[in-house]
This record gives C-alpha cells, sequence and structure tokens, in this order.
C-alpha cells in the first residue's frame, strides 16, 4: 500500500535498478523475520508495511520467517499474535517459516567453515572473550582455542550438539580478524550451547545458532533477493557477506533502513515486557501500548497505521516522529469511517417543561455525514427528560458561551431548539436539573420556527438511555522521549486511564466489536474485546482535535 505517486525511496531505487539489470532473474522476495519473544508494536509496522508493500508494488512476494533460535524466550501465543497482527494489517505472505526449519542445514554449514579452518570451538567465558577482543582502538588477542586443528573443532562440536557440555562451557567462533576495527569481525560467535526445550523441536537440539550467522544464511536458503534491517544492524552486514561468500551460497543482500522512533512511547521489547510484568498496564494488549494489539483493542484501523506508515516514508537517518501524526492519522480515517452516536459522560437533567411527562418520539440521525448517502440513518428515542453534559450549561453564561444557561437557546442535535428558563440546585449548591421550553416547529429537517441558534448540544433520552463503562485513555508517558531517560518507568503518565460511567443511546447496544464510533462533541470510542451485553464498555480511541499539544504549549 505504498502510494505510487511519491517519489521513490531509497530501497525502491534499488529494486528498479535490480530489475532493469535482471538481478536474481527479475524476482523480487523479501522477508519479515520477528523473533517470537513478544507482540508487535508499531515499530515493526513500518517494517511489514515495507517488505509486503515492496513485493506488492513489484509483483514479488514476502515470506514469514520466524526467527526461533532462542528457545528461553519463546513462545507460541507470540507466533500466533505475530500472525494474526500482520493478517489484520491487510497483508498475506507466502510462506510461513522458522528459522529452526533450517538448523540441520545450519549446522552442516558450521561444519563446512570449520572444514575450511574457518571457525573454531573457544572453552572460554563470556567475559575472557570480550576481554580478548581488545578495544576499538587496539587489537584483540587470540584466546587458546584459536590454534586447535581442524579435527579437533570437529570433534568438539559434534559433541557439543550431542550434549556432552553446559551451557556457557563451550562456543563456536568464527576465525576472521582479531584486529579488525569492526568488532562484530572480530571472531564473533556463531553457535552457543543452551539446553532449553524449543517451541517447535523439542529436546532435539542444545546448540543453538546466533542471530547474526541464523539471519543471513536463512535469507540465502530461501534465495531473499532484498534483506531490509534497521540502521543497528549496519555493522553486522560485514559478517552477513563473509559467511555468504565463505560458505559459496546464494548471495542475499542486506540494506538497512531507519526504524521508527515515536514520542511519549518506547519500542524495546525488553521494555515492553517489564510494563507487563510489573503490572503498569494489564497486558501486551492494553490499549495504553504501542503494540498493535494494543492499537487496535483501542479502536486503531488497518488503514491508519498503513497511512502513517507511509506519511513517515523509508530514510536512512534516525529521526522522531511526533505521535501526534499517528493519531492525525486515526482521526482522518475515523471522521470518514465512524457512525455517530450520542453519549453523555458526565450528565445533568434537561426537563422539557411543555412537552407531557408521557411523550416519546422517535426521531433520526444519520449514521455518517461525511459520506454521500450517510450510510443510512438510526432511530433516536426523545422524551422530555434528557441527559446533556454538565459542562454545556452555566448559570452566569459569558458573552460568547453558545449552549444552555437562563434565557439561552441551543439546538439538541436532531431534534429541537430548546430555550432555558429555570434550573434547580441541590443543598451542596450543585445544578441538577435545567428546565427548558422546546420549539415545536424547530425539528431537525423539518425546521419552519426561524429561530437562529448557534449551539448544538448532544442528549440522550433518560428513560431509553442505556448505561456503559467508558475508559479514557491518554499518553502512557508523560516525557517525550522516556527511551532515553535512566529510569524510563518514571514517566509513566498517572493520568493515562480514567474510568468512567456514561449514558448512551440505545442504539449502541448494537455496537459492532472493531468497529470506530464518534460519541458526537467527545471523540472517537470503540468496544473492548472485554465488552458483554450486560456490561458494555467503551475505550476512546483518540480525542476529536489534538488537545496534548495545547497542554504542552500552555505548560512552557
Amino acid at each position: 500500500m505504498i502510494n505510487e505517486e511519491k517519489s521513490l525511496n531509497f530501497i525502491e531505487e534499488i529494486i528498479e535498478d535490480d530489475l532493469r539489470n535482471g538481478t536474481h532473474d527479475g524476482r523480487v522476495l523479501t522477508r519479515f523475520p520477528p523473533e517470537p519473544n513478544g507482540y508487535l508494536h508499531i515499530g515493526h509496522a513500518k517494517s511489514i508495511c515495507l517488505n509486503f508493500g515492496l513485493a506488492q508494488k513489484y509483483n514479488g512476494q514476502t515470506n514469514l520467517r520466524f526467527d526461533d533460535t532462542n528457545p528461553v524466550t519463546e513462545d507460541t501465543e507470540y507466533v500466533e499474535s505475530i500472525k494474526k497482527d500482520i493478517q489484520w494489517l491487510g497483508f498475506n505472505w507466502a510462506q510461513e517459516l522458522y528459522t529452526s526449519d533450517y538448523f540441520d542445514t545450519l549446522y552442516q554449514y558450521a561444519v563446512t567453515l570449520i572444514e575450511k579452518g574457518l571457525a573454531y570451538v573457544d572453552d572460554s567465558t563470556a567475559e575472557e572473550i570480550a576481554a580478548a577482543k581488545g578495544a576499538p582502538t587496539e587489537p584483540g588477542v587470540p584466546t587458546p582455542g584459536r590454534s586447535r586443528s581442524i579435527e579437533e573443532n570437529l570433534t568438539l562440536f559434534q559433541e557439543m550438539k550431542d550434549g556432552k557440555y553446559q551451557d556457557g562451557e563451550k562456543v563456536l567462533r568464527a576465525k576472521i580478524d582479531l584486529a579488525n576495527p569492526n568488532m562484530h569481525l572480530r571472531d564473533p560467535l556463531l553457535y552457543r550451547i543452551k539446553h532449553a526445550h524449543h517451541h517447535r523441536t523439542g529436546d532435539k537440539w542444545c546448540i543453538y545458532p546466533m542471530y547474526d550467522f541464523a539471519h543471513g544464511q536463512s535469507d540465502s536458503i530461501e534465495k531473499i533477493t532484498h534483506s531490509v534491517c534497521t540502521l543497528e544492524f549496519i555493522p553486522h552486514r560485514p559478517l552477513y557477506d563473509w559467511c555468504i561468500e565463505k560458505l559459496e551460497i546464494f548471495p542475499s543482500k542486506q540494506y538497512e533502513f531507519a526504524r521508527l522512533n515515536m514520542t511519549y512511547t518506547v519500542m524495546s521489547k525488553r521494555k515492553l515486557l517489564q510494563l507487563v510484568n510489573d503490572k503498569f498496564v494489564a497486558s501486551w494488549d492494553d490499549p495504553r501500548m504501542p503494540t498493535i494489539s494494543g492499537l487496535r483493542r483501542r479502536g486503531y484501523t488497518p488503514a491508519s497505521i498503513r497511512i502513517f506508515c507511509d506519511k513517515i516514508g523509508v530514510a536512512k537517518r534516525e529521526n522522531m516522529i511526533d505521535v501526534s501524526l499517528l493519531e492525525f492519522c486515526i482521526r482522518e480515517d475515523l471522521n470518514k469511517t465512524a457512525w455517530r452516536r450520542m453519549a453523555v459522560l458526565d450528565p445533568i437533567k434537561l426537563v422539557i417543561t411543555n412537552l407531557p411527562t408521557d411523550h416519546v418520539e422517535e426521531l433520526h440521525g444519520e449514521n455518517n455525514p461525511e459520506v454521500e448517502d450517510g450510510e443510512g440513518s438510526r432511530s433516536i428515542p426523545f422524551s422530555n427528560e434528557l441527559w446533556i453534559e454538565r459542562d454545556d450549561f452555566m448559570e452566569d453564561a459569558p458573552k460568547k458561551f453558545f449552549r444552555l444557561g437562563p434565557g439561552l437557546s441551543v439546538r439538541l442535535k436532531n431534534a429541537y431548539i430548546v430555550t432555558c428558563h429555570d434550573f434547580v440546585k441541590d443543598e451542596h449548591g450543585n445544578v441538577t436539573e435545567v428546565h427548558c421550553t422546546y420549539v415545536p416547529n424547530s425539528k431537525s429537517g423539518e425546521d419552519t420556527s426561524g429561530i437562529k441558534v448557534k449551539g448544538t448540544i448532544h442528549w440522550v433520552s433518560v428513560q431509553h438511555a442505556k448505561e456503559a463503562e467508558i475508559r479514557l485513555y491518554d499518553r502512557l508517558f508523560n516525557d517525550e522521549n522516556p527511551a532515553a531517560a535512566e529510569n524510563f518507568k518514571e514517566s509513566i503518565n498517572p493520568e493515562s486511564l480514567k474510568i468512567g460511567k456514561a449514558f448512551i443511546e440505545p442504539d449502541l447496544l448494537h455496537a459492532v466489536p472493531g468497529k470506530g464510533y464518534q460519541f458526537i462533541r467527545l471523540g472517537y470510542f470503540t468496544l473492548d474485546t472485554t465488552s458483554k451485553p450486560e456490561c458494555l464498555v467503551f475505550n476512546r480511541t483518540v480525542g476529536l482535535k489534538d488537545s496534548w499539544a495545547k497542554e504542552v504549549k500552555k505548560a512552557q
């Protein structure tokens, strides 16, 4: 879903050049390689849209390949959530693959490197290996295992595979260059011992390939033409190329782009897992989380996320995207698709005194005024007692207050013009009722009264109102860049969730899960996944306007 009217990004330029030159026989095959150790977040959405979008644009395909090389952190729950998220975003993969599919082949590749004198088994500890690598300004020194014979290395590696050694007792390293200025080429680890049950291969293996070894070789096995990674993999690319060259296998190529960094958000799966484990949020799909499942539960649409990813583009330099752009994208999408409904969050009663107490009238409101046919309409019951928002009435209204106050008139949405003539207070001085008269010939769509009013307010009939729980979500962090903080959890916004009750119009009993609703004048909402017919729960997706920017400006 890449906008073809935009100028080409640098990866598209590379692909078009490859296609002109007949590289890879005119094929385009990308891959999305997530680790199944957590839920996908909005940063992954950028990578998904890029990889699948490139394949769509150039009549190619995309493989979904799970990088399942660390059995300690992986789970089938994460596998299923990742698949669901990708499909929800609107993409389908050519093949569902797993790095574990290639464990036998990767093991043989490692044996080949040993046989060529390009890999060796090292008994050193992780600390000893790190110390022996030296520093960027000084060369490393060989550890004792570097001088082992090919035959001894083959035997030891086989014994590692057979489970003879404990975790951390031995590793397999590439033999490259201990003086290379790129620290990743100073004899990097290729295999480590992990006696852990794997979610797909069970207990067959007790040695597992490192990502830097498995990644490039898996790309090559699948004959990936354009392996797209984020910028932190630039120093890893020489090892990617070295392994492919020394193994003399299909030459997949790696290209790097800037990952998504977004204000008021953390993108590290490790930090997101901390938020879940430490109970700062309820779950991975908590609507305050930047996970795709959290955004979906909050009411974000696939289209809004694809549009957002298209707008931020593909760059070679890191930058920080303002979260308000993502909020703009969902507002734009929901404005065109969300059905309008009425709900009252902070109610006071409005009594129409010139209507009989048993008066009930069926009015009608269009579902979506942004489309030509309005997508139909719904029936709205109207009676002489209505709930309205407390802040739609002021006892001493200023001159430019175009809502209700003594002597002031306003239109009730989809209904009539009313004029306030009295109000009632309780013993604490709080207004509890507003008394009005209505103008009979001022009905919306049939108004012949000639009366002009400047304000319109929403309402819900008291006797027909249904009650719902309303969850008002805000940004999870107060700090614009929480990831840079010494303790990112200290900047968590204590006001990120407010739970209240609302009176809703009865048609919302038929609210559809996954659909957006604009609660008129209040914001965009969606039915929560925990909602039940006897206890409706609505999540606020986003407000109608960017109120956060105004608050930040006020504080400066």
